[in-house]
């Protein structure tokens, strides 16, 4: 007999499992996180742009101990859960994805961004790749919003990679070592978002997420 279980029912429990997970782990962060939440703290808008293969660490480490952070998530199923569990961290989501309600979300995003001073964060690849090809959205909501935005890499000691996803997603092991690279907060373009200055954008930002590693 099949037996359905709704993964979102719980997400309350899942959450105080991702916590001690992340909490588990042995964080070496980039000095320049430092320099990012002050441009928070003095109201800037800012969004955190990673790869989608290393959202595991860089978003739990922000969602257990960094306040203001809103995720721009998939309105899938599994999209579903991740917001469930972020939202029991304490944390605010949008739903949208550059197939499914893409504009309606950066709207919203930028909206919450505005009103409630969060920093946005963006898989910048996703929600189905080319694994680290950076997609249009995320220069969209920068331009749209003033947003600065901040390049973020993790490069975990143990990890397992899931080599037949399309991102080779990393989950790494509790107690593990992970190192976090903060880039330099950038401003896109001000002038309009045609072709060719969206390529250049997309093409700037994956630069400065390899120069990361």
């Amino acid at each position: 007999m099949h037996i359905p279980i709704d993964p979102v029912r719980f997400a309350p429990l899942t959450a105080c499992l991702f916590k001690a997970w992340i909490r588990s782990m042995r964080f070496t962060i980039s000095p320049n996180l430092d320099r990012v939440l002050a441009l928070h703290a003095s109201g800037q808008r800012l969004v955190i742009a990673l790869w989608h293969d290393e959202l595991f660490p860089i978003a739990g480490y922000g969602c257990v101990n960094i306040a203001g952070l809103m995720g721009i998530v998939s309105p899938s199923k599994d999209g579903q859960f991740v917001a469930s569990l972020m939202e029991s961290l304490g944390q605010t989501t949008v739903r949208g994805s550059s197939s499914r309600g893409g504009m309606r979300a950066l709207l919203e995003a930028r909206r919450v961004m505005d009103s409630e001073n969060r920093m946005a964060v963006f898989a910048v690849d996703g929600p189905r790749g080319p694994r680290h090809e950076p997609k249009d959205g995320v220069v969209f909501l920068a331009q749209h919003a003033k947003a600065m935005i901040v390049p973020i890499r993790a490069f975990s000691d143990r990890a397992k990679v899931f080599d037949n996803a399309w991102d080779r997603f990393q989950l790494p092991y509790p107690f593990s070592r992970c190192r976090m690279a903060v880039g330099d907060p950038y401003s896109v373009t001000p002038e309009k978002l045609d072709a060719a200055a969206l390529a250049m954008e997309r093409a700037r930002l994956k630069e400065r997420l390899d120069a990361l590693a």
